[in-house]
Formats: C-alpha cells, sequence, structure tokens
C-alpha cells in the first residue's frame, strides 16, 4: 500500500475558513500556528502523512517540521508556495498516494496533471472534523 501524503495550501486554507480568515486580519502567525495545529491533529488521527506551504513573505525561507509533526514548508523570496506545492507533487505522485489541499484552480488542475488527487478547502475541514469526532468518539468509549 502507498503512502498517504496530504500537502496543504495553507493560505489558501485560512482564507478558506472564516475562523482563521478572521484571525489572520489580527495576527497572521497566529493563524498559521492555528492551522498547523489543526494539520497536526490530522495527521496525528489518519493515514496522512501532511506537509503545509506557505508563501514566505516576510519570512526565512524554511522547512520547519518536527520529527511527529507535520512538516511546515514557507517559500524563498520571488518563489511560490503554489511552484512548491506543484514541485512536490510532480515528484512524490508515481509512489505515493500524494492529495493536494486547494481552492486554487490552476495548482488543482497542475496537480492533477501529475497524477495527484486534490481537494478544497470544505472537504480539508470536513476531513480534520471526521478524526476530530473519530478521536472524541474513542475516548467517550473508553470512558465507560
Amino acid at each position: 500500500m502507498k503512502e498517504k501524503i496530504l500537502l496543504v495550501d495553507g493560505h489558501s486554507m485560512i482564507f478558506d475558513w472564516d475562523d482563521l480568515a478572521t484571525m489572520h486580519g489580527r495576527n497572521t502567525a497566529a493563524a498559521r500556528e492555528e492551522l498547523v495545529r489543526r494539520l497536526t491533529g490530522l495527521q496525528d488521527n489518519s493515514d496522512w502523512t501532511v506537509a503545509v506551504i506557505f508563501d514566505g513573505v516576510g519570512v526565512k525561507p524554511s522547512s520547519d517540521g518536527t520529527p511527529h509533526g507535520i512538516a511546515v514548508f514557507y517559500s524563498k523570496s520571488g518563489q511560490t508556495a503554489d511552484s512548491i506545492i506543484e514541485r512536490l507533487a510532480a515528484k512524490y505522485a508515481k509512489d505515493h498516494d500524494v492529495t493536494v489541499a486547494t481552492n486554487d484552480l490552476m495548482e488543482r488542475t497542475t496537480a492533477e496533471a501529475f497524477g495527484s488527487f486534490t481537494i478544497s478547502g470544505l472537504q480539508l475541514r470536513a476531513e480534520i472534523d471526521m478524526a476530530q469526532n473519530s478521536v472524541s468518539e474513542t475516548i467517550q468509549r473508553l470512558r465507560r
């Protein structure tokens, strides 16, 4: 069975989800951190390996993952998150089940051309909610 990889267009998700968009208006870093927290929960409660990619305007370019956490990437100056996502999709889609979460139609089309699956922000939010509900149900069952 192929490893499942989820590549997330960070800002596409932030601006699609009202609570994160509002938070972003007040504090960009807090909105990014909250998205990473939610995606970490998804990875912990699913069979996806998750990477989130942000446009790095004003941020030092990096790959900022922890050994058991999700991978967090920031684009370099003159580079976009979209180009990183497309490059990763092209690299990994041959040997892995890659899913790209974005609302950008051009990015979705390109990722699909490389053999990746795509989901929208709404679909990703549903996946996160299902993973959280599964954990809550397990905890309730264990308490009985």
